[in-house]
């Protein structure tokens, strides 16, 4: 913790470590931890020698390793998988990776996430991942039930054979808020500019289609090829927002049908899910 900052040019910081003990340092001594981390978001590579302890050493936060060899599963999301996808369309991945023991183990920790805008790319570390996919976020589920696989180890096979215990009745929560949560922005847009974020309008409908789909069927249909047509008319702006919205309340009603007809537990699988993990852990220590 940083106890004294310089009142004026040419004086110390002063530093008090976990132990109690206090150190001045020059700015150069020492980085904040938080700007490490998004430096190791932001490339992709852990690199060793991040600057930060006293008397001019260096902490070592893990040897550099390669992304790739820790990558267990990874997908083709967005419009591709939905079978929404031209031949602009854009080719968005989605992955996880297991973090190194000594990474995971370091005064650093590993990155929840990393991101790659030039790749269209991100993989969230295991933990993170599993932690969202619990709460039933939308883009994880979908992550897990994407039917576009491009890598999946071993471990990666038996996360994918969990994958029915992140469903729950909680669906109808997330998915639903994400939806009205779109919904809310379209009539803000329509008060202030008279404009239509058509593109978000789609996907406000697809997800109320594949929430509701997946309370009946106990599965998450990424795909909605059914709609396809109707759906991208929408997202080309050559459907009245009138008619959009009519058929907006249409799934809304119809997916308040399918909660009360579920069959999904009540909460989704906590157990199964920190027992994989703790399996995966031990076995990357292995």
């Amino acid at each position: 913790m940083v106890t004294r900052t310089p009142a004026v040019d040419g004086e110390l910081y002063l530093v008090r470590f976990p132990d109690g003990f206090e150190k001045s340092l020059e700015h150069s001594q020492f980085e904040v931890l938080q700007h490490f981390k998004d430096r190791l978001s932001e490339v992709g590579r852990v690199t060793p020698g991040a600057p930060g302890s006293a008397g001019g050493s260096q902490w070592t936060a893990s040897p550099a390793f390669d992304l790739e060899s820790f990558i267990i599963y990874r997908c083709i999301v967005g419009s591709r998988a939905y079978g929404l996808d031209n031949d602009d369309s854009d080719t968005d991945r989605r992955g996880i990776y297991l973090a190194p023991a000594d990474l995971q183990w370091s005064l650093f920790g590993a990155p929840e996430q990393f991101e790659d805008n030039a790749t269209q790319s991100c993989y969230w570390e295991l933990q993170k991942f599993l932690t969202m996919a619990l709460k039933a976020n939308p883009n994880i589920l979908e992550c897990l039930y994407s039917p576009l696989v491009e890598k999946v180890t071993p471990l990666g096979e038996e996360l994918l054979a969990l994958r029915n215990g992140f469903l729950s009745q909680m669906i109808f929560q997330t998915f639903n808020g994400y939806a009205m949560s779109q919904f809310k922005k379209i009539e803000q847009d329509i008060r202030n500019s008279g404009q239509i974020k058509w593109k978000h309008a789609m996907h406000l409908l697809r997800l109320l289609l594949t929430g509701a789909a997946t309370l009946r069927t106990g599965n998450v249909p990424v795909r909605v090829e059914a709609h396809r047509d109707r759906l991208l008319a929408v997202k080309r702006g050559e459907m009245p927002w009138a008619e959009v919205d009519t058929w907006r309340k249409e799934l809304h009603h119809d997916f308040e049908r399918a909660l009360a007809e579920t069959r999904l537990p009540e909460r989704p699988n906590y157990e199964k899910a920190s027992e994989f993990l703790i399996r995966a852990r031990r076995q990357q220590v292995k």
